[in-house]
């Protein structure tokens, strides 16, 4: 298997995982109090945004030629650690 679609896989499978993890968080934000509740909504909503932003840019590396994948690579890792950063902080808060 090849460098880049080893690296899609990958990228995906965590990009399932952390689906996994915003899912669990709205299911503790519905049974919350509603100030609590507001809080996670706002959270909930800004892990969204930065998985439709990771997915877009999963998307642009799939797209990419055999060379250019690796130009993209550096900006899709930006944005990965953004995203599981925050749904680890995300996490912690919730628990």
């Amino acid at each position: 298997m090849d460098k880049k679609k080893s690296y899609e896989e990958r990228l995906e499978a965590e990009l399932n995982e952390w689906s996994a993890k915003i899912n669990v968080l709205k299911a503790k934000a519905a049974k919350t109090q509603a100030d609590v509740k507001i809080n996670f909504a706002e959270e909930i909503k800004l892990l969204e945004e930065k998985k439709q932003k990771a997915k877009e840019k999963l998307h642009e590396l799939r797209d990419a030629g055999d060379d250019a994948w690796v130009d993209l690579k550096a900006g899709l890792e930006s944005v990965w650690s953004d995203l599981g950063n925050s749904i680890s902080k995300a996490v912690s808060r919730f628990k």
